[in-house]
């Protein structure tokens, strides 16, 4: 199943792991980063060692560890767990990632896949370097704290032209669509939707949740409209009658017309393996 949501756990409280699979998440990344404070960030890998010595990561996949950025002082301890355990991960999250030489210094010590979450200005200006580095798995978008880091507010319309940048070099480099970053609404589920819906439409392919109640109204949001939904499989369905251009609709029906109808299609039927009435939705 292609992941839609990532679900960030504090390392501090592994046991939500399992929680977290249990309310829908696609994927959950233990974080050592930002959920746990400094002064826990021994007690938060100790724990986080427990887990995944007990085989909890085993019984759960995909489960991601995000790891302190290269320039922290926590960067090689959080290494050092990620050597004992990488056979059991799905991947790692390295924050702050700037550069391919960042990757380079996680790479060389494990070889696990990598989502760069790229969160500053320079992060932004490098992602062609970030791109071709062969251990990269995906992008991930930081808008927090790149919003931080400009000194702008963390909004669509200000940091749209950052997101097309992740999207177009993505794109160009071949990697699977980048993941949006978070919503911090956690008591409004429509907010979550919304945020999801624009992130679809401008080319994301997941989204990065920090609460259990964000799975669901993300799912709901990646999936297409009924009346897009209903286009796609009439697209495809003329498509598999006939060859060459056709029309449907008023509208010319070619080859990136089918691709972009397939594309609607796996999104829904993503969207529907972790929700059934997303899979009832009419066309």
């Amino acid at each position: 199943m292609t992941a839609l949501s990532y679900l960030f756990v504090p390392a501090t409280r592994p046991e939500r792991i399992a929680k977290a699979f249990a309310a829908g998440a696609h994927a959950v990344i233990a974080d050592l980063e930002d959920a746990v404070d400094a002064s826990q960030k021994g007690a938060a890998r100790e724990a986080l060692d427990v887990f995944l010595s007990a085989g909890g990561a085993a019984r759960l996949q995909p489960v991601w560890v995000r790891i302190n950025a290269v320039s922290t002082a926590w960067f090689n301890d959080d290494l050092a767990l990620l050597k004992k355990h990488g056979p059991c991960l799905a991947g790692v999250m390295l924050s702050k990632s700037e550069s391919s030489a960042d990757l380079d210094m996680l790479a060389s010590k494990v070889a696990l896949p990598i989502m760069a979450l790229v969160e500053s200005a320079r992060g932004i200006l490098q992602l062609g370097d970030l791109c071709s580095h062969p251990q990269l798995q995906r992008l991930a978008f930081g808008s927090a704290d790149l919003a931080r880091d400009m000194g702008c507010a963390d909004a669509w319309d200000i940091l749209y032209p950052a997101r097309m940048q992740m999207l177009l070099h993505a794109a160009s480099a071949g990697l699977p669509a980048p993941v949006d970053g978070v919503t911090f609404a956690l008591d409004d589920a429509q907010a979550v939707t919304d945020d999801v819906r624009r992130a679809a439409q401008a080319g994301f392919g997941a989204k990065l949740c920090i609460h259990p109640a964000q799975s669901a109204p993300a799912h709901l949001g990646f999936a297409p409209e009924a009346a897009q939904l209903g286009w796609a499989r009439r697209v495809l369905a003329l498509a598999s009658a006939g060859s060459g251009a056709q029309r449907l609709d008023g509208q010319m029906v070619d080859l990136p017309v089918i691709e972009r109808a397939r594309q609607v299609i796996d999104r829904h039927e993503a969207a529907a393996a972790s929700d059934p009435k997303i899979g009832t939705k009419p066309a």
